[in-house]
């Protein structure tokens, strides 16, 4: 092989490195997690949407109207009015649809629409001063604009409204009190004045509730506390992905242990979701999600397990044959009356399979048998040996979690092969396997049922939901059920901010405050 030139060296090194960075970057570009929103969910929306604004509207505070006009009917140069305490008392807007403008955000649109309105008022004039109460019906109102949606610095999603246009085409306005008659024979020319300010007023307003709402996903928590071993970042990896038909949300979904926020050695594996429609909302957890969720938990000990043949007993009560066979066989085999200690816990994080219809984890590990003999005052060990546990993994969607539960499929020591013969290592084996099965794994099983939160926007319940296991990551196809509670106000924080910020910085090389 020929030589490289000298003054080629630092080019070519250069070379190297940029790939090397380039591979890098492609690699943490995948996404652990991919949320798809179809039509079906928009669809859904308008019709939640109605249900939200109405709720929304009785609340809602309107600024008052004022201004100046002249009223040529009433042959008046010029006259202040304020409209106060204006509420919507109703609304109707039946034509309203969302639709995906691909690459682009969701297009709103609404025509059609109807409105009742209250409203005080009063009219101050050279010559006189009046005030009193109206009724407004708004008809032929129109809106459109398209939601464009992004993601700001920190991975929280984020939008804005971008060409919007709103017109009322007619105003109606019917006054009451006790000169309501003669005020209602001019009503008329003092609805223009009326129309041109609301719609003037209209996009202003709209405005100003994205601006809250993109206020709201803004302090979204995409750092959740799941156990007191290990957070998980839901932070979005890069901008919302929208074709005529979907949208799709590309999440980092990796767990880290509570005190490392250092991403894991291993990289994501890219994955496309199935062209599907029937639900509203698809959920792709990816292997990588489950294997960090091994890697971190293993980083911080969690996968450790210390029984008393007390506590072994106590789990077995269920099964007194298999308590009266363990404990015999025990004692038959080192012929101890000293306090026993079982200690279990893995070697090297569990390794994950996704395949198709099956779902399975080997859990490499050691089992530590002690005994504390008379008068000492520390245990020591009996005998240790290494085995590998090897699982089926269930799953389920309870409330609005992803709950995993494990059932033992296999279970095989790590011995030399002339050593399999021994029949103390043979009982030892069964007793070690049913010690697994009956008391280790319903633990886990126990820690388990906590489970994963799944990434759903506030209010918004997961139902019809059905789990499918793929090569390389977990499907789950459900539906939305919107639930509005006007008691209940969005928490975003799992803990406090003070915390979640010196994670950050811990993240992003900054010293703790």
């Amino acid at each position: 092989m020929s030589q490289v030139p000298a003054e080629m060296g630092p080019a070519l090194w250069g070379c190297l490195l940029l790939w090397r960075f380039l591979i890098s970057a492609t690699q943490a570009a995948y996404p652990g997690i991919k949320a798809r929103v179809t039509q079906r969910a928009l669809d859904y929306g308008v019709r939640a949407g109605m249900e939200m604004m109405e709720q929304m509207v009785k609340e809602k505070h309107i600024s008052d109207l004022k201004g100046s006009e002249t009223l040529e009917f009433l042959k008046i140069d010029y006259v202040n009015y304020n409209f106060s305490n204006i509420k919507i008392n109703a609304f109707s807007f039946p034509n309203t649809s969302l639709a995906f403008v691909p690459g682009v955000g969701i297009r709103v649109l609404t025509n059609h629409g109807t409105a009742n309105i209250s409203t005080n008022w009063e009219v101050r004039a050279t010559l006189f001063h009046d005030a009193g109460g109206a009724d407004l019906f708004l008809s032929g109102v129109y809106f459109t604009g398209v939601i464009i949606l992004t993601q700001n610095a920190l991975g929280h999603p984020a939008l804005k409204l971008q060409d919007c246009y709103a017109q009322v085409s007619h105003a109606h306005v019917s006054f009451v009190g006790d000169l309501s008659t003669l005020y209602n024979t001019f009503a008329e020319p003092m609805e223009k004045p009326i129309l041109r300010n609301l719609n003037a007023m209209l996009c202003p307003i709209i405005s100003e509730e994205a601006e809250v709402l993109n206020a709201n996903l803004s302090s979204l928590e995409v750092l959740t506390k799941i156990d007191n071993f290990t957070l998980l970042d839901y932070s979005l990896i890069s901008p919302p992905e929208i074709t005529e038909h979907y949208l799709d949300l590309n999440l980092k979904g990796v767990f880290y242990p509570l005190e490392d926020l250092t991403d894991p050695l291993f990289s994501p594996e890219p994955f496309e979701l199935p062209e599907r429609s029937d639900s509203m909302l698809y959920i792709g957890i990816s292997e990588h999600f489950f294997r960090s969720a091994s890697f971190a938990h293993f980083t911080a000990g969690a996968f450790s397990v210390t029984l008393s043949t007390k506590e072994i007993s106590n789990h077995l009560i269920q099964n007194s044959q298999v308590i009266g066979n363990v404990l015999s066989r025990i004692m038959d085999l080192y012929i101890l009356f000293q306090p026993l200690m079982l200690r279990i816990m893995a070697t090297e994080p569990p390794v994950v399979r996704l395949q198709p219809g099956n779902f399975s984890l080997d859990i490499p590990a050691s089992a530590v048998l002690f005994t504390q003999p008379q008068n000492a005052t520390e245990m020591e060990p009996i005998v240790s040996m290494d085995f590998v546990a090897s699982t089926s993994v269930g799953l389920a969607i309870l409330g609005q979690r992803l709950i995993c539960s494990l059932s033992l499929n296999r279970f095989r020591l790590s011995l030399p092969e002339s050593n399999h013969s021994d029949i103390k290592v043979l009982r030892f084996e069964n007793i070690l396997s049913s010690i697994l099965h009956f008391a280790v794994l319903p633990l886990a099983n126990t820690k388990l049922q906590q489970g994963f939160p799944l990434p759903r926007p506030y209010n918004v319940s997961l139902v019809n939901s059905d789990i499918e296991v793929f090569e390389g990551f977990v499907l789950i196809s459900t539906d939305l059920k919107y639930e509005m509670s006007s008691r209940q106000q969005p928490s975003f924080h799992f803990h406090g901010w003070e915390d979640l910020n010196m994670i950050r910085g811990q993240r992003m090389g900054q010293p703790a405050p």
